[in-house]
């Protein structure tokens, strides 16, 4: 008897912390000036880095023109090849930095839509899609340049570019470099 009342005053006792249920993930977020991206987002998109958009190319064998001038020591980059990721990389930022911008002015749009209570099933529609074409443009213009960085190095360059990230050896770009 006892047990099963202390078990009822252990249940009794919960119950309201239980009724209230898990805190939702999204909690933190309603500080946020832009409630879809953190400060850390908004901070990448403008200063055009990758933000695991082009994890494709990248765990595939086409390494990115910013890991590879952060190695190009390790990876015994060539005065003409350090040069040519570089011009690479320039572009690369060249491209995403102002894409960054516009997709933080298009979120800031649909999270104002929200936050006023203005949006309609026209202007969300407008707004995502304008959203989507913005993010794929954006993972394009990252994708590209591991894809033109690839034809800059050498096979082996490339596998130890994989070995120094720390990615399998199996992995890699299956025989497709074009430079040769």
């Amino acid at each position: 008897m006892r047990l099963t009342l202390a078990a009822l005053v252990l249940l009794t006792l919960n119950l309201p912390v239980a009724a209230q249920g898990p805190a939702s993930p999204y909690a933190d977020f309603s500080d946020r000036q832009i409630k879809a991206l953190s400060a850390e987002q908004i901070g990448d998109l403008r200063a055009g880095r990758g933000m695991g958009l082009a994890i494709a190319a990248e765990l595939n064998g086409f390494p990115g023109p910013a890991h590879v001038l952060e190695l190009a020591d390790k990876l015994d980059l060539s005065a003409t090849q350090r040069e040519r990721v570089e011009h690479l990389f320039a572009q690369m930022k060249a491209d995403a930095v102002p894409l960054g911008e516009r997709l933080i002015t298009q979120e800031s749009v649909l999270d104002r839509q929200f936050s006023e209570r203005t949006v309609t099933p026209v202007s969300l529609e407008e707004s995502v899609t304008a959203i989507g074409v913005t993010q794929a443009a954006l993972r394009h213009a990252h994708l590209k340049y591991h894809l033109a960085t690839l034809d800059v190095l050498t096979p082996e360059q490339v596998a130890e570019y994989q070995r120094l990230r720390g990615y399998a050896a199996s992995q890699g770009h299956g025989g497709h470099h074009r430079q040769h």
